[in-house]
């Protein structure tokens, strides 16, 4: 059974969702809770406090794998796998990043840990990138700035992927995650060897010809 704060914080994160954080307001909140914004501050002084506490439960994930990354079994399949996963999270915290820029400029503890995942997502692509050249995938011969330049640009289509999506339209379902993951691996297919392309077409929906 959820407590009354994990109630709090699903039905914060979903009016969010639907609404944009800076449109709910506490009273929002309480009411389709059917308690009294006293009760509702009792656990959350302000909505802040919730706002803070749905992006470290959003990003506990996100920091576990991150974690799990050396022990993985590195194959472009596999980054795939870990590209939607990644999208699907993402998407369950919908109104975070669809207005990032505002949402990090409102809470410095956020924004803190916001930077400090930024370089450890930077130093994980590095480290894939390594491996990927181990297992034959990825060319040798790339240079040093060649991988920092790619880890920079995935990261930045990873954070802003899903705001493009809902800015022009688009509807969050199974085949956009799966055209945006293609979109974001098409990020590695340069700098794939004769291997690592063979395994790129074989996931996804791209053309060889």
């Amino acid at each position: 059974m959820k407590s009354t704060k994990d109630k709090i914080l699903y039905n914060s994160r979903r009016l969010f969702n639907e609404q944009s954080y800076s449109s709910v307001t506490i009273r929002m909140i309480a009411k389709s809770l059917k308690m009294s914004s006293g009760n509702l501050n009792y656990h959350f002084k302000k909505r802040e406090e919730i706002l803070e506490a749905l992006y470290f439960e959003m990003t506990e994930e996100f920091d576990y794998r991150l974690l799990s990354f050396p022990a993985m079994e590195v194959s472009i399949n596999q980054i795939k796998i870990e590209i939607k996963l990644t999208m699907k999270r993402m998407i369950d915290y919908q109104f975070f990043w669809t207005d990032l820029y505002n949402i990090l400029n409102l809470n410095a503890n956020i924004k803190t840990h916001f930077h400090e995942i930024y370089d450890a997502r930077f130093q994980s692509y590095i480290f894939l990138f390594t491996q990927l050249k181990k297992n034959k995938l990825m060319k040798v011969s790339i240079l040093d700035w060649e991988c920092q330049n790619l880890a920079e640009q995935m990261i930045v289509y990873s954070n802003t992927w899903l705001y493009s999506t809902v800015l022009y339209g688009g509807k969050i379902q199974d085949s956009i995650i799966e055209k945006k993951a293609n979109t974001l691996l098409s990020l590695l297919y340069p700098y794939l060897t004769l291997k690592g392309k063979k395994e790129f077409y074989e996931i996804t929906n791209f053309n060889e010809s």
